[in-house]
């Protein structure tokens, strides 16, 4: 089974390569800015203690006053697991740096989440719509869609 690391540890390891990017932690969870998100993801991957070699899911969730983004993380050598959050503040352009150059499997899942929530990924090859079509009103999954 894997081992969810804890928030406490993984926080201890980012701050020591990447000063100042842990937000906060709690349980198996790590908040980092968003301004940090690419250099601590490629701390992530290739320090050998770590070696978060897989991209599980990339999601957004919609609080109206921000959206909070999800990274899940395993690593296959380890065993072990890890989420990964960052916020994204505005309801007009919110965006945070992608990670498609650490994880090739970023790929699809930026799109997705610009597609159903808005969130742009800054650095991303091709960012466009996957679920839905060019043109289409909005972002079908945010709170305020359609007056919903």
């Amino acid at each position: 089974m894997t081992r969810v690391l804890e928030g406490a540890a993984l926080a201890q390891h980012i701050e020591q390569a990447v000063p100042g990017a842990v937000v906060r932690w709690q349980a198996g969870d790590v908040w980092v800015h968003p301004e940090k998100l690419a250099q601590v993801c490629w701390v992530l991957k290739k320090e050998p203690l770590l070696a978060f070699d897989y991209l599980a899911a990339v999601t957004a969730i919609d609080y109206i006053e921000h959206f909070e983004l999800v990274y899940h993380l395993v690593s296959i050598q380890h065993n072990h697991s890890a989420v990964l959050k960052v916020l994204a503040y505005g309801r007009e352009a919110p965006t945070v740096p992608s990670v498609v150059e650490v994880w090739q499997g970023a790929d699809l899942q930026e799109r997705e989440v610009w597609d159903l929530m808005g969130v742009a990924f800054d650095g991303h090859p091709n960012l466009k719509r996957i679920l839905t079509w060019e043109g289409f009103p909005g972002h079908p999954l945010r709170k305020d869609h359609l007056g919903a």
